[in-house]
């Protein structure tokens, strides 16, 4: 039987870090539905590294897993 490895994720600051914007600008564009994320049991959000890593680099995303 293969290991699950988990799905890398990153924060908003990660993510802003990356984009060199405010945290809450990730935030807003989570909430607006431009970038896909989830939230943990606490209620803070985590964005999938292979999605920020495609928009960085230009590639479109599906909307899929976007909350």
């Amino acid at each position: 039987m293969p290991e699950l490895t988990p799905e890398p994720l990153l924060t908003s600051g990660e993510v802003a870090a990356i984009f060199r914007v405010d945290p809450k600008t990730v935030a807003r564009w989570a909430k607006a539905g431009r970038i896909g994320s989830i939230r943990t049991a606490g209620g803070h959000r985590r964005y999938r590294k292979a999605e920020i890593d495609a928009l960085l680099h230009g590639e479109s995303v599906s909307g899929e897993g976007r909350a």
